[in-house]
């Protein structure tokens, strides 16, 4: 059984780490965004959902999954979603000040700035009420919809408080409310392999978005799990290589 692991060419360089991981677990073929070739099974890193919508037409199992990839890779259809579901979200469509805009598909905190002065809303940008802590949020790991790990962000510079624009992390213990509602924002939508990020307004966490390609690097760098392997062990059982 041959898998293919498909990354944005821009984006192998950089995530040479998780790359060579996969390639030695799993075997797999490490392609870029355009390759339709076939497979066994497909990991998607590319954040594009109309690649795992393909192969999904073609029977062939991806991960993540094509509804997963859209919804998380939509700021405001993701709001729209953990509302519906009576997940707590910060505002969004506020036209107050400040406020936050985000593109609606950004990644790492690029794009995002604080507004400080009205403007007309931009097609493609998410518009939302700040959290009252800034530059402080948790990620939070799962696979296969279970709870792996938890870091802590936090800026002393920038209300951005992501870990690849220099924010320190710190491992962190998730209460059992918190547990019980990263649960069941995962139970939503299925997915293999995500983070899901959290702000914190009034003293508690609040959704803030889903990771679809999340990245391993705060994990090794502040913890002892090797992530990737224990992701490598889901997708072989999942496949029927465990």
């Amino acid at each position: 059984m041959r898998g293919i692991l498909v990354y944005r060419e821009d984006e192998i360089r950089r995530n040479a780490f998780a790359v060579a991981e996969f390639e030695k677990h799993l075997c797999v073929k490490t392609v870029t965004e355009n390759y339709r070739g076939a497979a066994d099974f497909v990991i998607n890193r590319s954040n594009d959902y109309e690649i795992a919508k393909h192969y999904e037409d073609c029977g062939v199992r991806v991960f993540n999954p094509a509804e997963l990839t859209k919804i998380a890779n939509d700021k405001q259809a993701c709001y729209d979603l953990m509302e519906k579901n009576g997940i707590e979200i910060l505002p969004t469509r506020y036209s107050g000040i400040p406020a936050v805009k985000k593109p609606v598909a950004g990644h790492g905190g690029q794009g995002v700035i604080m507004l400080e002065s009205a403007e007309e809303f931009e097609p493609g940008y998410v518009y939302q009420k700040p959290a009252d802590t800034l530059g402080k949020d948790l990620r939070v790991w799962l696979i296969g919809g279970k709870i792996i790990t938890a870091v802590l962000r936090e800026s002393e510079s920038d209300f951005r408080s992501n870990f690849c624009l220099g924010a320190n992390a710190v491992p962190y213990s998730l209460s059992d409310s918190e547990r019980a509602l990263v649960l069941k924002i995962s139970s939503l939508i299925k997915s293999d392999y995500i983070g899901i990020d959290f702000v914190f307004n009034n003293g508690s966490i609040v959704f803030n978005e889903i990771e679809d390609a999340v990245g391993a690097r705060m994990v090794y760098a502040k913890t002892d799990i090797d992530i990737l392997n224990l992701y490598c062990e889901y997708i072989k059982t999942a496949t029927g290589k465990g």
